[in-house]
């Protein structure tokens, strides 16, 4: 007998999200296999990351973020503003990368992402270092600054963001032994006092049109540094978020979010060619 299982299609500044609400009705256990299957733009529904809401036993529900490659994230920025968006009303959520409180706005959504981390072993690195300007390089990008937003960014400062060949030295970063669960990379150019140009290499996801928690981990970082002024404006290919964060507190991004179609797929033609 075959499993029908809903799913809304909801994106934030352009970066994708299949969203399937288990929180009334079980759906069968997703796992990296059939994650990546749904995933395949030519051969699934495509996405760059696809959204699983659960119940919760101590928060309004929980939210789980897969990558298009089936790997499971702590955290997506974007994402939960699309979650937001849909829920309707304010929550306290439980993710991978603790505790989100969503507030839906008019056309979108502001998510407190609670605070930056920046001692190496909660990025994670491989070894002790200084993470404010660490002590290494791939070409061209040089002394990032590493932050956890409930998933690892190194973020690199450059003259032009637009003129890193990113789609280059992002998977070979991302894959680096120095991060052990890999790393989403940002490259960001200063374009005012308050105004930062932004493109991300996402771990699992590859280029997206935008990243919420790129942009919360750069704006964080060109705080830490000097560069601009809370609250930030950071430009992605998508569009652009407002980011607050003052030292010592939590980062509260805001931006858009919309629902592009919903539709239906039946579950076992995706296990099944997970399994083969």
């Amino acid at each position: 007998m075959s499993t029908i299982i809903p799913f809304i299609k909801m994106h934030g500044l352009g970066n994708d999200f299949v969203v399937i609400d288990a929180r009334a009705a079980a759906i069968p256990t997703m796992t990296p296999a059939v994650a990546r299957a749904l995933g395949d733009r030519r051969t699934g529904i495509g996405f760059d990351q696809l959204i699983l809401l659960e119940p919760s036993e101590t928060r309004d529900f929980r939210v789980r973020f897969f990558n298009a490659d089936g790997s499971e994230a702590g955290a997506c920025g974007n994402g939960s503003r699309a979650v937001a968006l849909l829920h309707g009303a304010p929550a306290t959520v439980e993710t991978g990368g603790g505790t989100l409180r969503l507030e839906p706005l008019e056309g979108g959504a502001r998510v407190d992402m609670g605070a930056p981390r920046f001692d190496w072993d909660a990025i994670p690195l491989a070894y002790p270092m200084d993470t404010f300007t660490m002590p290494v390089g791939w070409e061209s990008l040089e002394g990032p600054m590493a932050v956890n937003v409930g998933n690892p960014h190194a973020v690199f400062f450059v003259d032009d963001a637009d003129a890193v060949e990113l789609e280059r030295l992002g998977p070979i970063i991302e894959h680096d032994p120095l991060f052990p669960e890999r790393v989403n990379v940002n490259v960001a150019s200063l374009a005012g006092p308050d105004h930062l140009h932004l493109r991300v290499w996402e771990r699992g996801a590859g280029l997206t049109r935008a990243c919420g928690t790129g942009a919360c981990a750069t704006a964080v970082a060109a705080i830490r540094r000097g560069l601009v002024q809370s609250p930030v404006r950071v430009t992605l290919p998508g569009g652009d978020l407002v980011i607050a964060w003052q030292p010592g507190g939590t980062i509260l991004m805001s931006g858009p979010a919309a629902t592009s179609f919903r539709g239906t797929f039946d579950w076992d033609d995706y296990a099944a060619g997970a399994a083969g």
